[in-house]
């Protein structure tokens, strides 16, 4: 393994006002001394555009904080689809670390939608790939998906399984990037690393994912619907146990090797980062409502039973994600740890203050 470091250096991070995004600049700006940080987000209106607003926001404020120790932030507003732009931040910056987050996510959407997942996900990350092959980068750090598993029944899923089973596009689009980043890393020698994540949750996240679709419902008073009548199970992972990992995983490029035939081997790898311990939905959703009372955002004497609903299993969904996380843990000596009581509190805590 190539060890990097990443002080001093110029990093480019996409989708830098989404949920993981603005997480990972955030630690950057305190980890990364010396280092120039370039964010791209397109601010599109796939959720409510205040939140990456808000995000921004923050962003700022922490830059603002750490202006004196040398940090540089620049953010563009951009869409990773538009070549001309990420051609002109590759001239313009030089970036020696990339790391692409830039999607467009979610399951359900992809079924009604799917041109923004083509757009985003393969036009997009291409663009990436094109501008890291014509302007050479040290690594190139990009997020998959545990979706890539599909319809495995093998679990908990390894990335030595096989991922030829996605049952959404959205899941095809990631799978899609491995492969193309596996092409690129062998045709041009680019060290890449593709990052499967597992349900990341946590305060200012997304508001499609289940823990605050259901919090918003609960809070209006509206019936929340349990698919598969309770019977799925999440490997949920707290967002800052994926930034933990991802900045681990930037310091470490895989290395530029030469095989027999006197041709270099891809620099390539993947990895899951997940809890490694799945959490049963209905159990999840008792822990949640008894969180959001404790922050006060429902009542103390709230009828939880009167407001869920158990349904069935939706297109597009799997009755269980389980990340086998063995290589993280050899490589990198890491392992995400932080329980969902501990990480659904602080996302309840934030929610109150958010929409107080």
């Amino acid at each position: 393994m190539q060890k990097i470091e990443l002080d001093n250096k110029t990093i480019f991070v996409t989708g830098a006002a989404g949920f993981i995004g603005s997480n990972l600049v955030k630690r950057l700006f305190r980890d990364a001394k010396n280092a120039t940080i370039i964010g791209i987000d397109n601010m599109n209106d796939y959720y409510d555009v205040s939140l990456k607003e808000y995000r921004l926001s923050e962003l700022r404020v922490k830059n603002e904080e750490l202006r004196m120790s040398g940090d540089k932030w620049v953010f563009v507003k951009g869409d990773i689809a538009d070549k001309a732009t990420i051609d002109g931040i590759f001239e313009e910056y030089r970036p020696q670390i990339v790391v692409n987050l830039a999607a467009q996510a979610g399951v359900r959407y992809s079924i009604t939608n799917p041109d923004a997942y083509i757009q985003s996900n393969l036009i997009g990350f291409y663009n990436i790939l094109e501008a890291c092959r014509h302007y050479p980068v040290e690594h190139l750090v990009y997020a998959s998906s545990s979706s890539v598993y599909g319809s495995n029944k093998k679990i908990p899923y390894s990335t030595d399984d096989k991922v030829d089973n996605p049952v959404s596009l959205y899941a095809a689009t990631k799978k899609s990037n491995e492969l193309m980043a596996h092409a690129y890393s062998k045709l041009y020698n680019i060290p890449s690393t593709g990052l499967r994540f597992f349900t990341v949750y946590g305060p200012a996240g997304r508001p499609d994912m289940a823990y605050f679709g259901f919090t918003n419902k609960l809070v209006k008073g509206d019936t929340i619907q349990i698919f598969n009548y309770g019977n799925c199970q999440r490997d949920f992972t707290y967002v800052d146990d994926i930034v933990e990992g991802v900045v681990r995983i930037m310091q470490g490029a895989p290395e530029k090797l030469t095989g027999d035939d006197g041709l270099p081997l891809p620099p390539y790898a993947v990895y899951n980062i997940g809890n490694n311990q799945p959490e049963n939905l209905l159990n999840f959703v008792d822990i949640l409502q008894q969180e959001l009372v404790r922050a006060g955002v429902l009542p103390e004497d709230y009828d939880f039973e009167a407001h869920k609903q158990l349904v069935p299993m939706q297109p597009g969904d799997v009755p269980v994600t389980y990340a086998d996380t063995s290589a993280l843990e050899r490589d990198f000596g890491y392992k995400p740890s932080t329980s969902l009581r501990t990480g659904l509190r602080a996302f309840a805590e934030w929610y109150a203050e958010f929409y107080k």
